[in-house]
């Protein structure tokens, strides 16, 4: 599928997860588990991975550009700004010019670029209008520093706003077969050719226990994660499942789900 002019494969890595605890701070348990992740999932064919300077903070992106800089030909990085986190607990929007031209200098020395693929914001600062932090992105991808601009947690109406601002090519929302609140974004993201990035593809695990994926998962002798990714792709053209891990068993499982073709009727049931 297509961000904006690139090529990409249908399901991505989301490499928050690498850094294996609930609050997403500091390092992963075993960095060298955590690269072999990285490592396997471009192995296996992933040429998609999100990332974003929050994470650790820093830590996933300094573990991307550890286990796989110099980056392959069609590789593709997207990375995000525009949230504080002053302490494990805290995921503060913070979308003043400042603090995102802050962040991209911070992501392109950590991920060894001079040029991030998809940059996003991560989300609405309330404090801040949405035109003046998408405006200092489109300034620094004047600079050459960014290539694509993306949004993350935003509704329709924001999405028409930003558009006026940027060209926006992808969309990253929570989404999944029990969460379809941003059923409007994707059939949004649809029309007007954009990728829409769904994070926690999975549920953060829910989507696994419905009954109803359990049971078409033993129909075609597949997963429940399979099963749920492949709604996914079925669900819009535009879909691009971004689903996290620290474990090699599940990334596989993950990725092997992009062959896994579901019919209309099984479609239909979930």
């Amino acid at each position: 599928m297509k961000l904006g002019e690139l090529s990409v494969n249908r399901i991505g890595l989301g490499a928050m997860r690498v850094i294996d605890n609930g609050s997403i701070w500091g390092e992963p348990s075993d960095r060298a588990k955590a690269l072999k992740v990285l490592r396997r999932a471009l192995e296996l064919g992933v040429n998609f991975f999100d990332t974003a300077e929050s994470y650790g903070p820093h830590t996933s992106e300094v573990l991307i550009a550890e286990a796989l800089h110099p980056y392959p030909k069609g590789f593709v990085i997207g990375s995000k700004c525009g949230i504080a986190r002053p302490r494990a607990s805290r995921w503060d929007a913070d979308g003043r010019p400042e603090k995102l031209k802050q962040d991209l200098e911070g992501s392109l020395k950590r991920l060894r670029l001079e040029r991030i693929d998809l940059y996003q914001l991560h989300t609405v600062d309330p404090k801040v209008p949405l035109e003046v932090s998408l405006g200092a992105l489109a300034d620094m991808q004047r600079e050459g520093k960014i290539r694509h601009i993306g949004v993350s947690n935003f509704n329709v109406n924001q999405l028409e706003r930003a558009r006026k601002v940027a060209n926006i090519v992808s969309v990253q929302n929570r989404y999944s077969i029990v969460d379809r609140a941003s059923d409007d974004v994707v059939d949004y993201c649809q029309k007007h050719g954009m990728a829409f990035l769904p994070w926690y593809p999975l549920g953060d695990g829910q989507v696994l226990k419905g009954s109803k994926v359990k049971k078409l998962a033993l129909k075609i002798e597949a997963t429940p994660a399979q099963v749920a990714l492949a709604w996914l792709l079925a669900r819009s053209p535009v879909m691009l499942p971004i689903p996290g891990t620290s474990s090699i068993a599940h990334l596989e499982e993950n990725v092997a789900a992009e062959k896994l073709k579901l019919g209309d009727d099984d479609f239909r049931s979930l």
